[in-house]
């Protein structure tokens, strides 16, 4: 059944049913993808906990092992871990599904600013799991041997050993996400970087009890991830320069964001004839009736007429919301001006309002 306007009923919610098929693909697609991954790492399961048992295993004394405490441990232990490494190099493919769906709503620039903080966040997990393996563990596991009470034999249990040390690889992996929080704090205008850095001595003192709360009770582990941070925060401090946005792009933003506006306003108005081939762009002389009927029609509160020195974003603006209100032939003289005094994006979006006008979308 259809509306009067032509327009079938239900048709709103059309798009967001098909996002929702989308998204159900997607996320369908990420599965199969795990799983996929856990099938062929699943036949060296124990392979793999072997490997990351090693930091613990080789600082054990002579004749010393781990020990399984449960009866499905040996089975369940390396299980899980297994399915977590699938996930983690699934995640590349993961991302990107999650990079299909939210790109199309975004802007160009946003786009570009995006998917290099999307790769880099990813980077910096690895690397943060690293450094936690390669550097935190060996120093760790040898503190924690050599400083049991005499009488005392190590014999960690492999379910608490995969829960220890997986509790590390996700505090130093988040740890390590540092500069990408830093960068987009700036780039959303949270805070500056005159005054973030100002704050430098609470970022430390911060650094140390979030390296407290994700850690073990234990000095070395904390330390070993707050300095990691606070060099981190240095490095994300001095990339954000290059994510800081400026008023102009602030400013294109709400242009464009005007300029879209207009499409649905314009679907039930019927389009107006394109003028003559030889149309000029009206001047600022006397005599021309749409500047005479421009300014006291759209005259700011309080009853004050138009400067005449209003810029091109200015007037772009204002004729997009004269369209919005179906006042085709005042947002006409308005875009044909922009067209003589706009820059090029200026001009790109005065065309496009007046092919709108014209009925070209």
């Amino acid at each position: 059944m259809a509306t009067t306007s032509g327009v079938p009923e239900g048709g709103d919610e059309q798009p967001f049913v098909s996002h929702l098929l989308e998204l159900r693909d997607r996320l369908l697609r990420m599965l199969v993808a795990v799983a996929l991954a856990f099938a062929a790492l699943f036949p060296f399961s124990n392979t793999i906990y072997t490997t990351v048992a090693k930091p613990l295993m080789s600082r054990l004394p002579a004749g010393a092992s781990m020990i399984a405490t449960e009866v499905t441990s040996p089975f369940l232990t390396p299980f899980k871990l297994t399915l977590i490494v699938a996930v983690f190099l699934a995640m590349p493919y993961v991302l990107y599904q999650f990079w299909g769906f939210v790109a199309p709503g975004l802007y160009r620039h946003e786009r570009r600013l995006v998917l290099p903080l999307v790769f880099s966040s990813v980077m910096l997990f690895y690397v943060g799991m690293a450094f936690a393996y390669f550097v935190v563990f060996p120093m760790v596991f040898a503190f924690f041997v050599h400083t049991a009470p005499a009488g005392v034999e190590v014999m960690t249990d492999i379910s608490h050993y995969l829960d220890f040390v997986l509790r590390l690889f996700f505090a130093f992996g988040v740890g390590f996400e540092v500069p990408i929080a830093t960068i987009l704090l700036v780039w959303m205008g949270v805070v500056d970087r005159e005054s973030i850095a100002k704050q430098r001595p609470y970022v430390i003192v911060g650094a140390f009890i979030l390296g407290m709360l994700l850690t073990p009770p234990d000095v070395i582990s904390q330390t070993l991830l707050a300095v990691p941070m606070w060099g981190l925060f240095e490095l994300g401090l001095f990339f954000s320069r290059f994510f800081v946005r400026s008023e102009g792009e602030e400013e294109t933003e709400e242009t464009a964001a005007a300029v879209a506006s207009v499409a649905p306003a314009r679907a039930a108005v019927p389009p107006e004839p394109m003028p003559p081939t030889g149309f000029q762009p009206p001047s600022d002389g006397a005599g021309d009736p749409g500047r005479d009927r421009i300014e006291p029609e759209d005259a700011p509160e309080g009853g004050h007429e138009h400067s005449g020195e209003e810029s091109a974003a200015e007037r772009l603006e204002r004729a997009a919301k004269l369209c919005g209100r179906g006042e085709d032939g005042l947002a006409r003289s308005l875009l044909y001006e922009v067209l003589v005094e706009g820059d090029d994006e200026q001009v790109a979006a005065a065309r496009n309002l007046l092919n709108q006008l014209d009925g070209g979308v």
